[in-house]
């Protein structure tokens, strides 16, 4: 049958509408609104988390002379933001655009994406709650290098929640996530109005909306490569600048790092071009050893008795919560006072900003290397304990709390410490937080046992490592603070505390025969002018020994904490191999100190800080007068001195410990032909 002309018209019309029809089907309006819907709705709770750290750190700006700053670090902000969130997005958006127009799929693809986005965007509002109380103690966004306390996880989490100011920061996380499944279910549950639109603008969308998600990814455009950590670093603002960014960005670009081999172990310079330049330093002529710088120590003369030694390393002590160094508040009027009493070094700075870098240094004459922890991994170094033992020293180690944290108890026992003290020989009563015992039962627990060891008739070392001064805070009963800030409050307890040791120590007889070494594992971040809070690793450095010490002396000269063993031995006045990278701070001079940020390394010496960035990127600024210039192009062999000393003497310390040169069995008697 031959169709009439009608029909066949009718036919050819419906023919040139197929493409139209198709076109109007792969209309992918839908699926660009929920995804488009999504963005705001986490970019607000970005924002949220991004507000709550700025009012904690709100002491840290002046408002009216940082308000532009101010604007463009959130604006910075969103930026990182929508970063973080492209990489969470981008594969449901795929999978919802793709599908939209086969209705089975897409509704499989839709509860998947649900699924997806609900479960990643609740862990990156985690990450952002617990990086508030983290930039609050650390001062510096949550990294990967957090979880060095991962094989501590319990003993963290108790921590946490025994500290009622980190509950204001669980509770808005509880909040928000109920919240952000509610809205995200309805955004899902929404049918979008109809919307008429020509073909033409329907597959510009469905083509612009995912290249718009990419560009977002990448965070700019103008550059070769994408957005990284140091484009937040647009000011002269070092809060400001860290505002700016994700945490959750900072997380995943620190933990790729971590997991690239070739950041696991440093390679900063050629290892000879170090060693030689670390030798020229340290003024050693002739290697003896498999070290490249153990050198003999051979006093002058050797005391007729052992002195005894008890070092303590004091939690968080700053040296600007003491009145000498300006601080108005009174906290510590007891380590003021000894200070004047004894050797006191003002320019000494800590290795790291962690308790575990602090004992390490401490005890073991080594700095600490970017995010690596020293004392995961067990080696036998020529360390304090190690050459007492050597001498018919007994060593002791106590704690407040669990010994196994950090490691530490298996460290020091592989580093002849004979005795550990800790959690567990204490009585379940006076344990009072997740970090065991307050500071003056320690002491008070440790005077018998030092009374035992005394009567042996060997000569002793003593470490204390305190904890008051960490959260969870616990101050006791019988004592009774003057200020009525917590953290100011908790100064005074632990200054208190060592008061009280000392008065008690001061009765016995093995008292007028100890020297006492008192240091900080790390300060706190009470001010910040640069990248790097200064006052997170000056420390004060006391030797104290009335009985020995026959003069009260200030020294100015740089140093740090890997000084100290070298500068107890040259006190103790016993023949020894120093195999470390310090110097007795006594009798030698040193150059510049080095202080390890994790993701950077500062350098110092009486005028000039240096941050180190990574490789090439430096900044030089006169910090004696909190200048903010960065000076590097007015003195560029400055810089390039300070770069040279940071990485050789770094390279050297990461090639010993790779190279097991970090430990040499020394003969005794020790003599200078060695």
């Amino acid at each position: 049958m031959i169709p009439s002309k009608k029909t066949y018209t009718e036919t050819i019309k419906k023919i040139k509408q197929i493409p139209a029809q198709i076109f109007r089907k792969l209309n992918c309006l839908e699926s660009v609104t929920i995804i488009f819907k999504i963005y705001l709705l986490v970019l607000a709770i970005f924002f949220l988390f991004r507000l709550i750290l700025f009012l904690t750190e709100f002491d840290r700006v002046n408002f009216a002379e940082d308000f532009a700053t101010i604007l463009l670090s959130f604006f910075m902000g969103i930026r990182f933001d929508i970063v973080v969130s492209g990489y969470i997005l981008g594969l449901p958006a795929f999978y919802l655009i793709a599908t939209e127009n086969v209705t089975p799929l897409n509704r499989i693809a839709k509860r998947i994406a649900f699924y997806w986005i609900f479960v990643f965007f609740t862990l990156a509002f985690c990450i952002c709650a617990a990086d508030i109380p983290h930039f609050n103690h650390f001062f510096s966004r949550f990294s990967f290098g957090a979880f060095t306390w991962f094989g501590n996880t319990g003993f963290v989490l108790k921590m946490i929640f025994q500290e009622p100011r980190y509950y204001w920061v669980i509770f808005p996380l509880f909040v928000v996530l109920v919240l952000f499944y509610y809205f995200l279910h309805k955004i899902f549950q929404s049918t979008p109005p109809a919307v008429k639109s020509s073909i033409i603008l329907r597959v510009l969308i469905s083509i612009l909306f995912p290249g718009l998600m990419f560009l977002g990814i990448r965070g700019r455009i103008q550059k070769k490569s994408p957005i990284k950590i140091g484009t937040a670093y647009f000011s002269n603002h070092p809060f400001l600048n860290q505002l700016g960014l994700n945490p959750v960005f900072t997380f995943a670009v620190t933990y790729l790092e971590d997991k690239d081999r070739s950041n696991q172990h440093i390679h900063l310079i050629d290892s000879r071009i170090a060693s030689i330049y670390v030798q020229n330093q340290l003024k050693i002529t002739e290697i003896t050893s498999k070290s490249p710088v153990a050198r003999v120590i051979i006093p002058d003369s050797v005391r007729a008795r052992k002195p005894n030694v008890v070092i303590i390393i004091m939690e968080s002590m700053a040296a600007a919560k003491m009145k000498r160094h300006g601080n108005k508040n009174n906290l510590t009027p007891f380590l003021d006072s000894l200070s004047h009493q004894s050797l006191y070094f003002e320019n000494i700075y800590t290795s790291g900003k962690h308790t575990f870098s602090g004992i390490f240094s401490t005890l073991f004459g080594f700095p600490t290397i970017f995010r690596q922890h020293p004392m995961k991994s067990i080696k036998h170094y020529n360390g304090i304990s190690t050459i007492l033992h050597h001498y018919g020293y007994t060593t002791t180690y106590f704690t407040t709390h669990d010994g196994q944290f950090d490691n530490v108890e298996g460290f020091l026992h592989a580093n002849d410490f004979e005795n550990i003290i800790s959690q567990s020989q204490y009585p379940n009563n006076k344990i009072v937080t997740t970090l065991g015992v307050p500071d003056d039962y320690m002491f008070d627990y440790s005077i018998p046992v030092i009374d035992a060891l005394y009567a042996t008739g060997k000569p002793f070392l003593v470490t204390y490592m305190t904890a008051s001064d960490h959260g969870p805070y616990y101050i006791p009963d019988y004592f009774s603070p003057a200020s009525k800030n917590i953290k100011y409050q908790i100064v005074e307890y632990a200054d208190w505390s060592l008061k009280k040791y000392i008065t008690k120590a001061a009765q016995k007889p093995w008292f007028s025969n100890t020297i006492f070494v008192f240091v900080a594992d790390h300060g706190a971040p009470l001010s910040v002018t640069y990248d790097i809070s200064l006052d997170y690793f000056h420390t004060p450095l006391i030797f104290y020994a009335p009985g020995i010490i026959d003069s009260n002396t200030v020294f100015s000269c740089i140093g740090g904490q890997i000084d100290i063993l070298p500068t107890l031995m040259g006190l103790l006045r016993l023949p020894y191999i120093n195999n470390t990278l310090g110097i007795d701070l006594l009798r030698e001079n040193r150059k510049y100190i080095m202080i390890n940020d994790d993701d950077k390394i500062g350098i110092l010496d009486n005028e000039f800080l240096m941050i180190l960035k990574n490789s090439k990127n430096y900044s030089l600024y006169k910090y004696k007068t909190l200048d903010k210039t960065n000076y590097g192009n007015n003195y560029p062999e400055k810089e390039n001195e300070m770069a040279l000393y940071t990485k050789s003497f770094l390279q050297v310390s990461q090639d010993m410990i790779n190279n097991d040169q970090q430990y040499i069995e020394p003969s005794y008697p020790i003599t200078d032909k060695q």
